[in-house]
């Protein structure tokens, strides 16, 4: 017997043999499975337990209020020396930055095709600014949702990416945003998922960080009035 031949007889032996199993019988054991591996988490713990793995990835990650985080994030962008931010004005956190960008800032909307103003593009605009949809705490994971005013090219072409979340969208883990968000019933075309800035290694297993994106990622979490919660 060949080493494929025993493997494939694992893989057969190991299946299930229960025809009455269906769709919805799997579905029921993985949500158990995950019940009895997660303990209820108020949304200040999720925060905590989001930023400590985003700083993990190399990620800066902060705690702010909704009053404070865009003048927060606008010193921050000033201090950096950041000149030219994409953001979408027309969207409420975007136009809350954009009054509270110095004026050494300039707050600039993704208005053109990206083949109109490629080089721009890439060489003179320092940060983008994006809405999480949600997060994963368990594994400080930010789900995006790219649309017209912020497309994918905003958290991917600017050598800064700044990312704000609300706590009150933050699950424990992918199982939960699955369900809480009813994946099944389908996704936007474009779903990102985002943990740090961009890195890749070579065969050396050298780190190096912006080659196929942001070189830099920041992440505000904004504690919002939904904080008291606790979820499953």
């Amino acid at each position: 017997m060949t080493a494929r031949e025993r493997m494939l007889g694992r893989l057969r032996a190991a299946a299930p043999t229960d025809p009455t199993v269906g769709r919805a019988g799997i579905d029921g054991r993985i949500a158990m499975h995950y019940a009895q591996a997660r303990r209820p988490a108020s949304v200040e713990e999720l925060a905590r337990q989001m930023a400590g793995a985003m700083t993990a990835s190399r990620a800066d990650v902060w705690c702010a209020s909704e009053e404070e985080w865009p003048a927060q994030l606008a010193a921050k962008l000033a201090e950096h020396g950041a000149r030219r931010l994409l953001l979408d004005p027309a969207g409420e956190e975007g136009a809350a930055l954009q009054k509270a960008l110095p004026a050494s800032v300039e707050a600039m909307p993704f208005a053109r095709p990206i083949e109109a103003w490629k080089a721009e593009l890439f060489d003179t605009v320092d940060a983008g600014f994006t809405v999480a949809r949600s997060g994963i705490a368990a594994t400080g994971t930010l789900i995006l949702a790219p649309d017209a005013g912020t497309p994918r090219t905003v958290s991917l072409a600017p050598p800064l990416h700044v990312a704000l979340v609300y706590a009150s969208t933050l699950f424990p883990d992918m199982h939960a945003a699955v369900r809480a968000e009813r994946w099944s019933d389908g996704l936007p075309a474009n779903l990102v998922l985002a943990s740090g800035p961009s890195k890749t290694s070579d065969i050396q297993q050298t780190l190096a960080y912006g080659a196929h994106g942001p070189r830099w990622m920041w992440v505000v979490i904004v504690m919002d009035e939904a904080k008291d919660g606790v979820k499953p």
